[in-house]
């Protein structure tokens, strides 16, 4: 049901219980956790991975696991998010320790809401960040997402940033944001 999608470095497939120890680790350290409802600990992880995967069931879309092609490693998720109460429909993303900064996000978010837009038929998007995690912020704006509005979601000051809408860019082959994207396969 989870359709596997690749990037230049990356596939984006579903996740595996072999991903246990790596998001475990992350969960567990507060600081790398505390902008997605960290820390947690392993019992609790498993109870993420699991309702991520009730996500795709329920919506028909969700999280990728992303993994290295080069070496196989799990290196954080990606994917497309609207739970029961959420602001919007999301492109969200996260990365584990030692991963960030080398553009895994930004490149797994492209091809996620590319499939987005091209497969689901989105018209929008939205990506909600935590305020003070800058990371994530440069990421959206990378992404072409802008500022719309803040909002408070499950005690956290958030920010919500809007992606471009789909018909920019997708009909618009000249788009810088295009132009990055991958073709669905």
């Amino acid at each position: 049901m989870i359709p596997v999608l690749e990037t230049e470095r990356l596939i984006l497939r579903e996740a595996r219980e072999s991903d246990l120890d790596a998001m475990a680790a992350f969960y567990a350290d507060a600081e790398l956790s505390k902008f997605v409802g960290g820390p947690l600990d392993r019992d609790d992880t498993w109870r993420r991975i699991a309702m991520g995967i009730g996500h795709w069931h329920l919506r028909g879309f969700g999280n990728w696991a992303l993994e290295e092609k080069t070496t196989g490693d799990f290196v954080g998720w990606c994917g497309l998010w609207s739970p029961a109460g959420f602001p919007g429909r999301e492109v969200g993303w996260g990365l584990m320790n030692g991963k960030q900064g080398r553009g895994y996000a930004t490149e797994a978010a492209f091809r996620v809401r590319d499939y987005a837009y091209r497969t689901l038929g989105w018209d929008s998007a939205i990506s909600l960040i935590a305020l003070g995690n800058d990371r994530s912020v440069r990421v959206a704006r990378r992404l072409g997402a802008v500022f719309e509005s803040h909002t408070k979601f499950r005690g956290l000051d958030c920010a919500i940033y809007r992606h471009p809408p789909a018909r920019s860019l997708l009909t618009n082959p000249t788009s810088s944001h295009q132009k990055e994207e991958l073709p669905c396969p």
